[in-house]
């Protein structure tokens, strides 16, 4: 059903308006700001950007013990802003609106692998490129050390990465976005430059890559009105890249790691 059927009165559009901005501002507009900010630093810093680092999953502290509390208490509280929007699209009396009861677990996961490849690995060639072109950091997975709970924490951040970022800047965004009565290209086209706005950090590749996911996974959720695939892809995407870095590093030459 299409969210024209639920669209609100005229007066509460408004409303509306403020909540998305509201959300955003604690989550992901949030580091979309954070983003450009950091850029512009290692930009005016000098040098190509190849020649600079971004660390995704830093070790926080030390002792052990301690740092797996940090790490733990950052993906606990990361998932708390998609959280809060599913709370409010639950508040506005939609029956389904990402396709959570749907339970097709198999045909999700299947489908989450089929689009984690179609961009996974267009996604590498495109990071290389601009590395070798000194338009992107090296981008460093983790950096956490090999203890028995490094590999369980970077499952979870993964988990926890996937389910923030398709929440809001997919499921909640498009869908208060149609509340509002904008066209599907501009819904489309905001859902996927604040992706790859918020990964800005890593430089000019890491935006044009999430850029492209972004413009696929926000049509994908258009046309299916469907979220798990997306999170499901979004997690092995991380998952790969984490814990594949974890065991690999050091022997990941071709692409600076």
């Amino acid at each position: 059903m299409s969210a024209e059927a639920f669209r609100p009165p005229k007066d509460q559009r408004r409303i509306i308006g403020i909540e998305v901005l509201l959300v955003l501002g604690v989550s992901l507009g949030y580091s979309a700001v954070w983003s450009v900010v950091d850029l512009v630093g290692k930009l005016v810093a000098g040098g190509p950007l190849s020649a600079q680092t971004t660390s995704l999953n830093p070790s926080a502290a030390r002792p052990p013990g301690l740092d797996l509390a940090l790490q733990l208490v950052r993906i606990v509280f990361g998932v708390v802003p998609a959280l809060l929007g599913l709370h409010l699209l639950a508040r506005s009396g939609r029956a389904d609106p990402l396709g959570w009861k749907s339970r097709r677990v198999g045909h999700d996961l299947a489908g989450g692998v089929g689009i984690a490849a179609a961009i996974g690995i267009p996604g590498l060639a495109l990071y290389a490129a601009s590395r070798a072109l000194g338009l992107n950091t090296t981008v460093i997975p983790e950096t956490l050390p090999m203890l028995w709970w490094t590999v369980p924490v970077l499952a979870l951040s993964a988990i926890q990465n996937a389910f923030l970022e398709e929440v809001v800047v997919v499921g909640y965004l498009v869908d208060r976005l149609g509340d509002l009565g904008w066209r599907v290209t501009a819904i489309v086209a905001t859902s996927a430059l604040l992706r790859g706005t918020y990964h800005l950090y890593q430089g000019f590749g890491g935006f044009a890559g999430n850029t492209v996911m972004g413009v696929v996974f926000a049509l994908f959720f258009v046309r299916f009105k469907r979220l798990p695939p997306l999170i499901a892809a979004h997690a092995i995407l991380d998952l790969v890249a984490f814990v594949g870095y974890a065991f690999l590093r050091g022997r990941l030459g071709f692409l600076g790691i």
